[in-house]
């Protein structure tokens, strides 16, 4: 016999396809009334407030928005060359490509382009390309970069607020801006990209606590304060659980949300007849064959798979600071540090060669361009910090991990994601999906690998919203 708790928790936060599974099971009518009686009605997670400075949060704050020109200088130039100069380097193992970390072999032709190719100046100018502002709210000086569409006749313009993750930064979505804000489409964007608050170039907190519920309310405030009500939202990795973040606060102004990183999962007794049943007879749980392919061995691909890979995140999310104060001084350490996770969760099978794969979705000078915004803010530790104040505490039953998002939702699964979600497991936290498409390619850094295939997924969702919206 099925015990209340136990049908409580298997029968939590079930779509209705889930539900019809396991109400033929072992739960039976029984689990279907208790389904019923305990279905949660929709609701949002508390907007609140915060200050971020040491002291007291004055009674007035100033709203003004400043442009911002990213600058360089000779000394920076300068201290970075005496630095790169001074490396110890380690010799790499036989044969061992990138299964140890970054392969020192190929660090070193790294590090030599960076030292005497790479050109910092020039990158600066690429990064000036679009308008750079700051706005100080609660304390933080945030940074973002704000793109207004070339409008053509008949075109609605429709706001677009973008999150990075970690450790990428708000350059990851410049090869994708071109694409969303000149469009032949009947709709085009207004895009935001805003610096989470300690990385790039937004100041980062200067007291603990601040997480992504925080970030959300931060990044509302600068929509208001740009003017905007109603606004789109798309994001992965920090970006997926900030922007959904935004969705439980105020979904009221989330027109939609578009993820490339699906953070959701059914759970209990689910799960697990899922799992057992999918892979044999995956039409019965709702799975298709692309995604008995992309879960199965089960395992290998979201249990071994994710231990290999997940040590940085163990370290930043007990003792950022220890690790972070030997990648703050040394900039080769850094580099090796950031762009081993450009090479691993591109692709997995990246750490069978000895260049990690690294330049056949990025160029160096876009990689390096990514390190040096790292480098030249010193935001290495403020940006590992924020995945312990995250999960510091009981990440699983914080308050928007158990709350539902109700806006409508667009989810592009890349097939070298770092764990696939199905559709039917998405219906848990998400209960309006418009659009779920298997991407043909693309790992994690989905705006970065694929622009074109992430704004054409982006675009054919909003134009599924917009044409139910008008009805």
């Amino acid at each position: 016999m099925q015990t209340f708790e136990n049908i409580k928790q298997a029968l939590f936060n079930l779509d209705h396809y889930n539900l019809k599974v396991l109400a033929a099971s072992s739960v039976g009518i029984g689990g279907l009334l208790c389904y019923l009686a305990l279905k949660r009605k929709p609701k949002t997670i508390p907007f609140g407030d915060g200050w971020w400075r040491v002291g007291e949060k004055p009674p007035s704050e100033d709203t003004t928005i400043h442009s911002f020109v990213v600058e360089t200088s000779e000394e920076m130039i300068r201290d970075l060359y005496q630095r790169i100069d001074q490396t110890r380097y380690t010799d790499s193992l036989e044969d061992c490509r990138f299964h140890y970390g970054f392969n020192s072999d190929y660090l070193r032709k790294v590090v030599s382009y960076w030292r005497n190719e790479f050109d910092w100046e020039k990158q600066v100018k690429v990064l000036n390309k679009y308008p750079h502002f700051k706005t100080n709210i609660e304390g933080l000086d945030v940074h973002f970069i704000h793109v207004k569409p070339i409008q053509r006749a008949g075109q609605r313009v429709l706001p677009l607020l973008m999150v990075h993750g970690w450790p990428g930064s708000f350059f990851e979505f410049y090869r994708i801006l071109p694409m969303l804000t000149n469009t032949e489409e009947d709709v085009v964007f207004e895009v935001i990209c805003p610096s989470i608050p300690g990385y790039g170039y937004s100041e980062a907190p200067h007291v603990k606590g601040f997480n992504t519920m925080d970030a959300a309310r931060v990044f509302h405030k600068l929509m208001e304060r740009l003017n905007f009500s109603e606004y789109y939202l798309q994001g992965g990795d920090w970006g997926a659980f900030t922007t959904c973040n935004m969705a439980q606060m105020k979904p009221e102004c989330v027109r939609g949300l578009h993820l490339n990183m699906i953070a959701a999962q059914a759970r209990g007794l689910v799960t697990v007849l899922s799992l057992l049943i999918g892979r044999y007879l995956p039409f019965l749980v709702g799975f298709t064959r692309e995604d008995v392919h992309r879960i199965y061995p089960y395992m290998q691909k979201n249990v071994y798979e994710l231990l290999r890979e997940s040590g940085y995140l163990h370290i930043q999310a007990t003792k950022p600071d220890t690790a972070g104060c030997g990648l703050n001084d040394s900039p080769v350490g850094l580099a090796a540090y950031i762009l081993e996770k450009f090479s691993t969760w591109t692709d997995f099978k990246n750490r069978d060669l000895k260049d990690g794969g690294l330049e056949r979705k990025f160029s160096l000078d876009d990689l390096l361009t990514n390190v040096m915004i790292y480098w030249t803010t010193g935001s290495i530790i403020p940006s590992m910090r924020f995945y312990k104040e995250n999960m510091g505490t009981n990440f699983q039953k914080r308050v928007d991990n158990i709350t539902k998002i109700y806006v409508p939702v667009g989810l592009a699964a890349f097939p070298h994601e770092l764990m696939h979600c199905p559709k039917t497991w998405a219906y848990s936290r998400f209960p309006d999906i418009r659009s779920y498409t298997y991407m043909a390619r693309g790992g994690h850094f989905a705006a970065f690998e694929e622009p074109e295939l992430l704004a054409k997924d982006v675009m054919q969702f909003v134009k599924k919203v917009e044409k139910k919206r008008l009805k």
